[in-house]
């Protein structure tokens, strides 16, 4: 794996403070000196040490990350991220996604909060301003707000999500709950949620704010083999069970749909579900990646395999299948 220049100086100093824990300062020099470079895409990885205010900003709220997330109109294609989730007991559980846009610089980052749990995920950093140059140190300041950015990912406690824009997604704007953002909502599932039934719980005691970016749903999938696909419809949380040990999810609404439907209105969820359907929900990580890449675009981003079993996560940028970045995150037990 290759590794970015360090900044010994810098480093230095961190190791010298880092004694220091309760001072948030610090802990955000030590977690800015872990940003490294792995791919040349570019992907960076960096690991977030202590809190990063999440509790506060629930009892608050907020509206929707707007202006932020990408709006423009397009193809289904375009709004295009396959999701699947792979739940046979008999083999390692997986969620396996790939995040379909336009070309980006892409952070995976590691969360260590003192208040929630630990995680790991994927964050599309263009939208802190960078671009494929790498950035200088005083730049890498925009990066603690990137715990609030996750595309995808998965926690300590083996729970994994990840979101496909949709034509249309409506919750209910209740006054009495906070509104967060939909991206925020994945935020609170990896930061408290241990398994779907605990994930649902959570997302129905807030309002998920989609103004100002693509409406949303979700894929949930938890280390008991469980999974669910989180959709909002006319002011209502519509949940959809696993039925077998596999779920997929597209770009298409699916609640409403029979599962004979639900294959004709997309492509890659036709592909994906027939393949997950012959190996009875049952695949090795890199045959995993293989499906991703099999329905993976042009545009497609990154590739990411999360290993709900082991906590290893794979990751493959821009369609690079040859080169495979691994990482893992150390799984908890129940």
């Amino acid at each position: 794996m290759k590794r970015a220049k360090g900044y010994p100086l810098v480093m230095a100093i961190t190791l010298m403070l880092v004694a220091i824990p309760s001072v948030p300062a610090i802990k955000s020099l030590r977690s800015l000196a872990t940003f490294r470079k792995v791919d040349d895409y570019p992907l960076y990885v960096m690991h977030f040490y202590g809190s990063y205010g999440f509790d506060e900003f629930l009892e608050v709220g907020t509206g929707a990350q707007r202006h932020l997330l990408p709006s423009e109109p397009g193809s289904p294609d375009q709004w295009a991220c396959s999701v699947f989730a792979v739940l046979n007991k008999d083999r390692d559980l997986l969620l396996g996604r790939n995040f379909d846009w336009f070309n980006r610089p892409s952070l995976l980052l590691f969360t260590h909060p003192s208040d929630g749990f630990d995680s790991v995920s994927m964050v599309d950093i263009s939208y802190f301003g960078f671009d494929t140059e790498e950035p200088s140190w005083s730049d890498r300041l925009g990066l603690l707000d990137a715990p609030y950015w996750p595309f995808d990912g998965m926690n300590e406690r083996g729970l994994a999500v990840g979101m496909m824009a949709v034509p249309h997604a409506e919750d209910n704007q209740d006054p009495q709950q906070m509104t967060v953002g939909s991206l925020h909502a994945i935020r609170l599932l990896l930061d408290k949620a241990r398994s779907v039934d605990e994930a649902v719980s959570l997302l129905q005691g807030y309002n998920v704010d989609f103004e100002g970016g693509p409406p949303l749903h979700y894929l949930v999938a938890d280390a008991m083999g469980n999974s669910a696909v989180i959709e909002f419809i006319d002011g209502e949380m519509s949940i959809v069970p696993n039925e077998g040990a596999w779920q997929v999810a597209t770009n298409f609404v699916i609640s409403g749909h029979s599962q004979e439907e639900a294959k004709g209105l997309c492509r890659r969820y036709a592909t994906t579900d027939k393949a997950l359907e012959q190996a009875g929900g049952a695949l090795a990580p890199q045959e995993a990646m293989d499906l991703l890449e099999d329905v993976s675009q042009d545009i497609t981003m990154w590739s990411v395999v999360y290993n709900m079993s082991s906590g290893d996560i794979s990751v493959a940028m821009g369609r690079d299948y040859e080169q495979v970045h691994e990482f893992q995150l150390e799984i908890r037990s129940q």
